[in-house]
């Protein structure tokens, strides 16, 4: 950088010790990122503290305001500055505290970071006293105060005196939504405290203590919506010193986003890679490719096998025998997924075709353009073949509704050639002047929708199809809401809801490109989409990801019986649509493989 800015910037040359209210900033850019995390450090200390309740207000996203207020032990006020003050804490005093630790929060830093950040009042009533007693975050001497039994910690205006912080803000909403769901995973973890969340004014959800297994239940409910819990695995495992229990979501009720995943080491709610790795090891048999498992997961293991002081922000830990917890993990889960009976698995799979008869001696394949009988078979026979359904019946589930394709002139080979054969319910084999051709059935006709879907609503917009009978959808409440304020964006992808009350959506009308798609299906999945990104706004942005999560809908299954067609219908829409040989994920569509590659595969020579 010689001549650049690097020497042009000024240097002070003396060591300083810095102002403690700048040392305070620097630590409040490692554990105060926005309102959601102020929520989950003020409230992690709440529960830390006894509380049986904590009671949640926020204002305009929380960057106005937050109040959390709980019953717990309280400060004394001879502790109130103490605790405003960096590296003060009632939670660790050795080494050896540190490392079996149990509590949510240890570092002390927290409460002075965000008091740097913000206008912050602390007020609080210790156990037993007669007293309640405030005091400002910029110092100055505590003041008495009307105050129960518990801690109020009231922040004010965040980032006000750091606006280049603030900048770096979402919206409103965007930043409320972040700050619900850390309350709501906060209050996934602990069952034996009640919570209450506010935004301006407007009760959002409350929950009571939980202790019976029903209970447990009604909270999940309650959080994640009635469908997890009736499409889940409740179980209880112990062995090697862990304990794990919890909810696992059936193959059945996989999602496009891996939006509902929750995972509680002794009560704290981590992300991750081992225990990642180890759950989609345990699915793998059961998922289609690009599915995420839902689950409500807790691990209880001894304190000294698992560090929690990692990442300032506690969301990351490190097991000691990792490998002994990869293996209990994939090992547990795995056998309850086997333990459970065929109908909660789901619909199983259609069995793959069996072999047809060896094509006649006179069929052999040949090369170039000669085309052996079965395959011409299959060309003459296209279009009197296609017309399997009849006029003005309604499409079956999932059929591939393309019209059909001009013939060839004699002796012409399209690029992707004629089907052969099916291969598992999942490849079409086809022949063409080159050799053999691949055909990932599910990923091309995924990408063909996908093109489709796009041009439509890059022109004239994507029509939409009224449904006979409307489907009505259990969801969570959060995802209602999410569902009516995308709503116009949803009618632009052709797909009408309404609400029908707290958790539940009603499906008026899908794509026409989709008809005959699994509505609820498919609503579940754009849901998942529209929690990752947030808002209207990212979404439209991410609308190619969007539009992905419906074509997938609309695409032909793996382990589907295709006549021979609809084989080369597709393949024939294939050629008019891509010829990158990619779906939308980016996952090839087809392969080629030349005869001289197949020679070299038997060693034949040339």
């Amino acid at each position: 950088m010689a001549g650049g800015l690097w020497h042009n910037m000024p240097m002070t040359h003396r060591i300083h010790a810095l102002p403690s209210q700048l040392i305070n900033q620097i630590a409040a850019g490692e554990v105060v990122e926005r309102p959601a995390s102020v929520i989950k450090e003020l409230v992690e200390n709440s529960l830390d503290a006894g509380a049986a309740s904590v009671d949640v207000e926020v204002v305009q996203g929380g960057v106005k305001r937050m109040r959390v207020r709980d019953d717990g032990l309280g400060i004394s006020r001879d502790d109130l500055a103490l605790a405003l003050s960096r590296h003060a804490t009632s939670k660790v005093a050795s080494l050896e505290d540190l490392e079996g630790i149990r509590s949510m929060g240890f570092r002390g830093e927290a409460l002075p970071s965000i008091a740097s950040v913000s206008r912050l009042l602390l007020t609080s009533r210790e156990h037993g006293a007669d007293e309640a007693w405030s005091l400002d975050g910029d110092a100055g001497e505590p003041a008495p105060a009307a105050h129960p039994q518990g801690t109020t910690v009231d922040v004010q205006d965040l980032f006000y005196n750091t606006p280049a912080r603030r900048k770096f803000l979402k919206t409103e909403k965007t930043e409320f939504r972040h700050l619900e769901l850390v309350l709501r995973r906060l209050a996934l973890a602990r069952f034996d405290v009640a919570f209450k969340l506010q935004h301006n004014g407007r009760p959002v959800f409350s929950t009571r203590r939980a202790d019976s297994v029903r209970e447990r239940e009604t909270r999940i409910a309650e959080l994640l919506g009635q469908s997890f819990v009736d499409n889940s695995l409740r179980f209880e495992h112990e062995a090697a010193g862990l304990r794990l229990s919890g909810w696992i979501g059936l193959p059945a009720f996989s999602r496009s986003q891996a939006d509902m995943q929750h995972f509680f080491v002794n009560g704290r709610m981590v992300r991750d890679k081992l225990v990642t790795h180890a759950i989609r090891q345990a699915y793998q048999d059961v998922l289609y490719h690009g599915r995420y498992p839902a689950y409500v997961l807790y691990l209880e293991l001894a304190p000294q096998l698992v560090d929690v002081n990692v990442h300032p922000t506690k969301h990351e830990v490190r097991f000691r025998e990792g490998r002994l917890v990869h293996d209990y993990l994939f090992r547990t889960l795995h056998q309850v997924l086997a333990d459970a009976r065929p109908e909660d698995m789901g619909a199983p799979m259609e069995a793959p075709p069996r072999p047809t008869a060896p094509v006649a001696a006179g069929a052999a394949v040949s090369r170039g353009t000669d085309m052996p009988p079965l395959v011409r078979e299959s060309a003459e026979s296209y279009q009197s073949a296609f017309h399997w359904q009849s006029p003005g019946s309604a499409p079956s589930p999932q059929s591939l509704q393309l019209p059909p394709a001009p013939l060839p002139e004699e002796g012409e080979v399209p690029p992707l050639g004629y089907a052969l054969a099916q291969l598992h319910g999942v490849y079409i084999l086809a022949q063409n002047a080159a050799g053999l051709v691949v055909v990932d059935m599910h990923a091309a006709h995924e990408r063909i929708t996908y093109e489709r879907l796009k041009n439509s609503l890059e022109g004239q917009g994507i029509k939409s199809q009224p449904l006979l009978v409307p489907v009505s959808v259990k969801v969570s409440p959060r995802e209602v809401q999410l569902a009516m304020d995308t709503r116009p964006l949803l009618q632009e992808l052709g797909l009408e809801l309404d609400q029908l009350d707290r958790d539940t959506l009603v499906i008026r009308a899908l794509p026409t490109l989709l008809e005959g798609a699994d509505a609820e299906s498919l609503v579940r999945d754009l849901l998942a989409d529209l929690v990752t990104h947030g808002s209207s706004e990212r979404i439209r942005e991410a609308l190619n990801e969007v539009l992905s999560t419906v074509a997938c809908h609309g695409s032909v299954r793996a382990n589907r019986r295709l006549a021979v067609a609809e084989m080369n219908a597709l393949l024939r829409d294939i050629e008019n649509t891509e010829r990158s040989g990619q779906c939308n994920h980016g996952r090839p569509t087809w392969t080629q493989l030349s005869m001289a590659e197949l020679d070299k595969l038997f060693l034949r020579g040339r």
